[in-house]
């Protein structure tokens, strides 16, 4: 379980990379900040899937609520909604630590 964590959280973390740099390239070329919205990378890569999610938030309970989220997270940039949880995942999927202490005469 631990490996598909650390992987997942691999994946996600490049992916994040990735789109960091296409941002910094568009930025570069357009002399001030600019980072693509999350919403605008879904709808490029697949509009029916978001959609989709879109209507199957508003058929839940709180459908209020869960558009309102959707929305913020549509408007945040893409790397950082792809690389937190890849960054998450990649420390839930690490091995514990174990704090190894030495005695003075060990040493």
């Amino acid at each position: 379980m631990r490996f598909a964590l650390r992987l997942l959280g691999t994946w996600l973390i490049a992916l994040a990379m990735v789109l960091l740099v296409i941002d910094g390239t568009k930025s570069l070329a357009a002399n001030h900040l600019l980072f693509a919205e999350f919403g605008q990378v879904w709808a490029g890569l697949h509009l029916s899937s978001l959609e989709a999610a879109r209507s199957f938030l508003s058929s839940r309970f709180f459908a209020d609520l869960l558009d309102g989220v959707l929305d913020a997270i549509l408007t945040y940039p893409a790397f950082a909604v792809v690389g937190i949880p890849g960054i998450v995942l990649a420390l839930m999927g690490r091995r514990p630590r174990r704090e190894r202490f030495l005695r003075q005469s060990e040493i």
